[in-house]
């Protein structure tokens, strides 16, 4: 964990671009109160294959006029490179200074690939249009990568992508803080020396845990689990439970080094601003 010690603890928070009026008068709302916390940047997810492109671009566009600095998700699987290339020169203009870097998901149904096919590849041709117009996150996964053939093919990757120009890593959240450790004692052995900041699920419904955790891989442990199916209905205490075991990680993360937290919001204000409270304290 010495990579990580000597930089500054920065925290930001995710949304998804809402598909309605009233998502998006709710976002809003969400992002107000969240701004209240002084994050360094506020993310904005991209759909698979820029799916939800526009949506993505008007939520990233209102939060960069707020005063908070944005930061678009940006997928390559099913992108051109002109096309990339046009979204990046929308956000210089409105002055964007921040992507997050992904590979991306494949829509259900479609074949075409693309022009680029990875998060390193995306990365460098950023690298090569722009310079270093942006500070580029990309994203590690401490329990790795659900369809990596193993963990040393994971590393790998990972470092294909800091070598391509990321500044930083957001992981994919987990519960198990040994695995962000080992994770990135791992990467400091490959001579990788960014920033990796954890990705945090603040837990406030065990269905939806479980149904995302399965899709993204990222393991609850079995004591958390069995905790968490114990509270059946009451959602009160399953959600003051969740929030209070969830910033208990958030607290020993930060205490051995970790260089910040990114809140995954799933556009709610509330578990977020408690688990903030609790842990950040500024």
């Amino acid at each position: 964990m010495q990579s990580q010690k000597k930089y500054p603890p920065k925290f930001s928070v995710e949304f998804f671009p809402p598909k309605t009026e009233e998502g998006k008068i709710k976002l809003r709302k969400t992002r107000e109160e969240l701004a209240k916390l002084n994050p360094a940047y506020f993310s904005v997810t991209y759909g698979a294959g820029g799916s939800t492109q526009q949506g993505t671009l008007d939520a990233v566009l209102e939060i960069q006029k707020s005063g908070i600095d944005a930061a678009p998700h940006l997928t390559c699987i099913g992108s051109t490179r002109q096309g990339v290339r046009e979204l990046l020169q929308t956000y210089i203009d409105n002055g964007i200074h921040r992507i997050v870097a992904l590979r991306g998901d494949m829509p259900s149904g479609t074949r075409d690939m693309g022009e680029l096919h990875y998060a390193s590849e995306l990365v460098e041709f950023i690298r090569s249009e722009t310079g270093d117009h942006f500070h580029i996150e990309v994203a590690a996964y401490p329990e790795f990568h659900p369809q990596a053939a193993s963990a040393s093919a994971d590393l790998a990757h990972f470092k294909q992508k800091v070598d391509a120009g990321a500044n930083s890593a957001i992981t994919q959240y987990f519960f198990n803080a040994d695995a962000y450790y080992r994770f990135v004692d791992d990467c400091e052995k490959m001579g990788i020396d960014i920033p990796i900041v954890p990705g945090i699920y603040p837990i406030t419904n065990y269905k939806n845990l479980a149904r995302f955790s399965d899709m993204c891989g990222a393991e609850i442990p079995r004591w958390l689990r069995k905790r968490l199916e114990n509270f059946g209905d009451d959602i009160d205490s399953l959600r003051a439970f969740g929030l209070q075991a969830t910033a208990q990680l958030c607290q020993t993360l930060l205490e051995q080094g970790a260089p910040g937290l990114h809140f995954y919001s799933m556009n709610q204000a509330g578990p977020t601003q408690t688990i903030w409270h609790e842990v950040v304290k500024d």
